[in-house]
């Protein structure tokens, strides 16, 4: 907005019939960007509204004529500058702020002064030049532009501005058309343009806790940012581990990215395998793969084939993404001596903030979150799903166990939300019993009931449901899924016959598990 180095008078006398003291401008559309007609656009503090035309494009202006300028001049004061010298006058004694720049826009001095007096502009500039100074008084403001050495420059366009008028505090421009979600966007000025895409009403039902099922997919903070697709730390991707002896050689999958954060002053690692042609606008489902012990997350993103208990990537679920649904994430938890944190919440922290870095840097639907692990991988995957109900929308667990492992206390931790819930658990297993022993509580009387219990149905007591299980010899399985629990909150229980593995078959070769694809379909159905 162009400015005027006038006293309140001169700038009426200038005005003629009618001055802007904002303009604000813009388009809208639709979620394709074509252009919306009949939109209703509100400013909603200064009670100013408009539709879109034909084009979408919509003004809302303030029009000031000569007589209501007067009214702010005797209301408000005038402002004047002569020879680079201010000279501010009000009846009252609210503050003036003062602030000058050069010409490349640099802030050289910044003062705030009551009542009345002078300033010279040229305070705290050192060299000769343009520059611009301005000046808010209450609720208006003006811009003056001068030379360092005192010498005023006035326009000789013809053109006079009224002084501008602020945002109210809290400002709003809100957009409003039938079958479409209303918009508000916060405005720090009256003078400025915003362009819009309205986005289509849900007709989904809205609950207190959860989503329907079948939901329509929520944004992550990272839609529409420009994706770091190649990981900040450097790794090796090799066949075999480090361990001795080492796992079976096994083909690789060399796609995942390293990468790191601080977490509570500690580095941890975590890496991710983005899909193919990653869209910067299309909300990816996510999935963590949590290792079991003597593993690590490489193994989890790297190794295609490697045994029983390694079957991968991502326990053979970015096999199942055919369609390139899914971002994929293996998270480091070995740091302490053991697989994941036994005593304290510092690897739940890790997976708030992991999920918190993917959330703000990639396009992740934030409704359809899953989790995955085996044995200690199962543990902790089971851990998160007591804390993190309203992040992660549903878990798998393959052979898993509530002790030996830090699980959050009744209170601000875990706060007894039902989570969708699946378990494949052998009933031979002898090193996270089937059920409860002197090792500890069993995963169907144990790990499984204490989801139930949050589970139920509305008038329903899911917990005292009792599952079809497999009864048979040798290789077999069973699914059974819940009856009396919240259509919203699904849980599925596996049982078979084998031991402490997840890649469990009906015909003896592991490279034949019916697993991933059960838990794909599970994860799927959301």
């Amino acid at each position: 907005m162009k400015s005027l180095p006038l006293s309140v008078s001169a700038l009426v006398a200038a005005l003629g019939t009618a001055a802007f003291a904002y303009t604000i401008t813009g388009t809208v559309g639709n979620e394709a960007g074509n252009p919306m007609s009949g939109v209703a656009v509100t400013l909603v503090k200064e009670n100013k509204s408009t539709v879109t035309d034909a084009f979408g494009q919509y003004t809302i202006t303030e029009e000031t004529s000569p007589a209501a300028l007067h009214a702010v001049a005797s209301a408000q004061g005038f402002v004047s500058v002569n020879s680079g010298v201010l000279s501010y006058r009000q009846s009252g004694s609210a503050p003036v702020q003062v602030r000058t720049f050069d010409a490349m826009g640099n802030q050289v001095f910044s003062k705030t002064l009551y009542g009345s007096g002078e300033l010279d502009l040229r305070t705290g500039i050192r060299a000769k030049g343009t520059y611009f100074a301005k000046v808010t008084m209450g609720s208006a403001r003006q811009d003056f532009r001068f030379f360092a050495d005192g010498k005023t420059v006035r326009q000789h366009s013809g053109e006079a501005v009224a002084l501008m008028k602020d945002a109210q505090a809290g400002e709003t421009l809100r957009f409003e058309a039938e079958g479409y979600e209303t918009r508000s966007i916060p405005l720090g000025t009256l003078d400025t343009m915003v362009n819009i895409n309205m986005e289509k009403k849900s007709s989904e039902q809205t609950y207190a806790f959860g989503y329907a099922m079948g939901n329509a997919p929520r944004k992550s903070r990272g839609c529409g940012k420009n994706p770091v697709l190649e990981g900040t730390e450097w790794y090796q991707c090799s066949k075999k581990s480090g361990y001795d002896p080492s796992w079976p050689n096994a083909d690789v999958d060399c796609s995942a990215q390293l990468f790191s954060i601080n977490v509570n002053g500690e580095k941890r690692i975590f890496y991710v395998t983005f899909p193919e042609n990653y869209d910067k606008n299309k909300p990816y489902k996510l999935l963590f793969a949590n290792h079991c012990m003597g593993s690590e997350a490489n193994h989890m993103a790297t190794w295609v084939a490697a045994d029983r208990d390694h079957l991968s990537p991502y326990y053979a679920q970015k096999a199942q993404d055919t369609e390139g649904n899914y971002i994929f994430v293996a998270p480091e938890g070995n740091t302490d001596g053991w697989p994941w944190s036994t005593g304290s919440d510092k690897d739940h922290r890790f997976f708030s903030d992991m999920l918190t870095w993917l959330e703000d840097n990639y396009c992740i639907d934030t409704t359809r979150v899953f989790a995955t692990g085996f044995s200690f991988g199962a543990m902790f995957t089971n851990s998160l799903s007591w804390e993190f109900q309203s992040r992660i929308r549903a878990v798998a667990v393959y052979a898993t166990a509530i002790f030996n492992i830090y699980l959050p206390k009744d209170g601000a931790d875990r706060s007894h939300n039902p989570i969708a819930w699946m378990g494949v658990h052998g009933k031979q297993d002898g090193t996270c019993p089937y059920l409860t022993n002197e090792r500890g509580p069993g995963a169907r009387d144990g790990a499984l009931i204490e989801i139930l219990k949050n589970n139920s149905a509305e008038g329903k007591k899911a917990e005292e449901e009792t599952p079809d299980e497999f009864n048979g010899w040798g290789n077999g399985h069973v699914c059974y899924d819940f009856k009396d629990v919240d259509p919203r909150f699904p849980v599925k229980w596996c049982s078979h016959n084998g031991d402490h593995h997840w890649s469990v078959t009906d015909d003896g070769d592991h490279t034949h598990s019916w697993v991933p694809g059960e838990v794909h379909k599970f994860f799927e159905q959301f």
